[in-house]
C-alpha cells in the first residue's frame, strides 16, 4: 500500500474501507468519499458519492467525473482484488458510456483482475447504480520501471 493512501474500515459503512490519498489537494481527491471491499478472489468494489461538483450541465454525473472514479476503480478495486502492492501508471483505459448516472445516488464500480504479469495488470468491469449499468470499462496498469 502507498503511504499516502489512507485505508482502513470506514465506520459509516461496514465492511466497506476507505481509499483516501492523505494529501486532499492532490487530484484524485476530486472524486470526494471512496470506498472499495473485496469480493472474492480477483473481485472488488469501489463506491463514490456524486455530488452536484461532479454534475455537467444536464444536472447527471459527468463523463470526465465518472472516468477519474474508473481510473481510481482500476487501483483500489485492483488491490482489493489481489493485485500486487507498488506503484504502477495506467497505460490504457476504455471506457464505454451507456446510460446518465444520476446525482446523490452512490455508484458502483464492479472491478474483476483479469491478469497480472511481471509489469503489466488487466482489469475490466461496470460502473452500476441501482441494478442500471452506467458504464463498462477496461484498462492496464503498467508498473513502474524499477520500483
Amino acid at each position: 500500500m502507498h503511504p499516502d493512501i489512507r485505508h482502513a474500515p470506514d465506520p459509516d459503512h461496514p465492511g466497506w474501507w476507505s481509499w483516501a490519498l492523505a494529501d486532499d489537494t492532490r487530484y484524485n481527491a476530486t472524486i470526494g468519499k471512496l470506498l472499495v471491499r473485496g469480493e472474492g478472489p480477483g473481485q472488488a468494489r469501489c463506491r463514490m458519492f456524486p455530488e452536484a461538483r461532479h454534475g455537467n450541465i444536464g444536472r447527471v454525473v459527468h463523463g470526465g467525473a465518472l472516468m477519474t472514479f474508473i481510473d481510481m476503480a482500476l487501483f483500489a478495486g485492483g488491490h482489493m482484488a489481489g493485485m500486487r502492492d507498488g506503484p504502477a501508471v495506467t497505460l490504457d483505459c476504455a471506457v464505454q458510456f451507456i446510460s446518465a448516472g444520476e446525482l446523490g445516488t452512490p455508484l458502483d464500480a464492479a472491478v474483476e483482475l483479469l491478469r497480472e504479469t511481471g509489469r503489466l495488470v488487466f482489469l475490466r468491469g461496470t460502473v452500476e447504480q441501482d441494478e442500471r449499468i452506467v458504464a463498462a470499462f477496461s484498462g492496464t496498469l503498467s508498473r513502474v520501471a524499477g520500483a
